[in-house]
């Protein structure tokens, strides 16, 4: 019988030679230059019944899809229509639940009705702030604008990545039937599959556990059964067109900063409680913080 001794061999110790500052440090320690205001006209707010869920859209992967939802926003499209699917592990998708039917289908106003797939845009001067860490779905990944991106430079071209609370378009067969009227966000492990193949329009910067922790759906890919299942959703406002004492002070940190690049070695190498470190991290796990601005920094 063959030994067997060589699967007994615990896994060595690979903590820091020398401690790590915490995250929880680095952030504290950060100067205020490090971090951000959001973008009024580029933050959406999603009022629910449990509350807000902010949204920032990447006008800079997705700007004809950012245009066309900041028009829908502003026209009021998707005011009392609901959150029609949430499937495990996966995401939670809002719309018209009469979107198929032409007869009572919500009108769109002035915003357009089909628009160009935007699943990438072109690598060459993209301001990417590169991870050394391998990735399995991209040659080259790192982040533009705090948004998570893979690229190959072979084909020349950068994708914003399928990462937990990202937002993209839904769409049917056609790759240009996308018109962000239906939107979803991740709310599972990291369907990276659809890189490439859905035009991704932003991230949840706020509220993504009220998206998150809603019932399930039913068996049909989790879209609800019965329209009392559905989650209303009473308004979506740009953050641009809300009074100024209603705006959220939110504030992001630079992922082209000093602290985003300690906070990133931070996360490969775990110190006090962890064992082993793990000296690796990947784009859909290296979250950007957010923290609260005040209220005199408000645009």
């Amino acid at each position: 019988m063959a030994s067997l001794a060589w699967a007994a061999k615990p896994d060595p110790v690979t903590k820091p030679a020398k401690p790590v500052s915490s995250s929880a440090d680095i952030i504290k320690n950060s100067p205020d230059s490090d971090w951000r205001e959001l973008d009024p006209e580029n933050t959406l707010v999603m009022t629910l019944p449990q509350g807000q869920v902010l949204i920032e859209l990447a006008p800079r992967f997705a700007p004809r899809h950012a245009a066309n939802i900041r028009q829908l926003a502003r026209n009021g499209y998707f005011d009392g229509l609901a959150v029609l699917r949430v499937q495990d592990n996966f995401v939670a998708q809002w719309g018209d639940p009469d979107a198929d039917d032409k007869a009572k289908a919500r009108p769109i106003g002035s915003a357009s009705s089909q628009l160009p797939a935007e699943f990438s845009v072109a690598l060459q001067g993209l301001p990417l702030q590169r991870l050394a860490d391998v990735d399995g779905w991209a040659p080259l990944t790192g982040f533009v604008d705090g948004m998570p991106v893979a690229a190959d430079p072979k084909t020349k071209q950068a994708w914003l990545a399928h990462c937990y609370g990202m937002v993209g378009a839904g769409r049917s067969d056609a790759v240009d039937s996308s018109n962000g009227t239906e939107l979803y966000a991740v709310i599972g492990h990291a369907p990276r599959g659809l890189d490439l193949n859905i035009t991704v329009v932003g991230r949840v910067i706020k509220g993504i556990e009220l998206l998150s922790s809603l019932p399930r759906g039913g068996p049909n890919m989790g879209f609800y059964e019965q329209a009392g299942q559905r989650l209303p959703i009473s308004t979506v406002r740009l953050l641009a067109d809300l009074p100024l004492a209603e705006r959220s002070p939110l504030q992001l940190l630079r992922t082209d900063s000093q602290t985003w690049t300690q906070l990133l070695d931070a996360r490969r190498k775990r110190g006090g409680w962890y064992v082993r470190s793990p000296r690796h991290i990947d784009i859909c796990s290296a979250n950007v913080p957010t923290r609260p601005g005040s209220k005199a920094s408000k645009l």
